[in-house]
């Protein structure tokens, strides 16, 4: 089945930028997955519900909000200072499809079904308004 062709156009988009990125995170959204509606609501309390995950487990995070430049559609989510694994399973635990993984700047993609990662490229490359 493969990777969703969606994920390897998706840039990326800050609020604020961090004082310092971290050398290895994952970005996760508990927005709807891939080829799901949710209402706006559910979209949130998903969100929220991920933030307090967050807080509870003492990690760096960062509001990050992935983008498609074609459509305009956009989820909020987090970079968050932590193994790709775990990034994967708490992908899993939110629903979600696939998460991002980056490490010293090379971002990938990874299927929270089956591992299956794509490549592309430089993080800063993507990020930007």
């Amino acid at each position: 089945m493969g990777l969703n062709p969606v994920y390897f156009a998706t840039r990326f988009r800050v609020a604020h930028l961090p004082p310092t990125w971290p050398t290895r995170f994952v970005i996760v959204t508990a927005y709807a997955t891939t080829g799901e509606r949710w209402t706006d609501a559910e979209n949130e309390r998903a969100n929220v519900a991920l933030r307090e995950r967050l807080a509870a487990m003492s990690l760096w995070y960062w509001p990050v909000t992935g983008y498609d430049p074609e459509t305009g559609h956009a989820e909020p989510g987090w970079a968050i200072d932590m193994h790709q694994s775990d990034g994967v399973r708490l992908g899993i635990d939110f629903r979600q499809d696939a998460v991002y993984a980056v490490t010293n700047d090379e971002l990938r993609v990874i299927s929270c079904r089956t591992g299956e990662t794509g490549q592309l490229g430089s993080f800063r490359d993507r990020l930007g308004q």
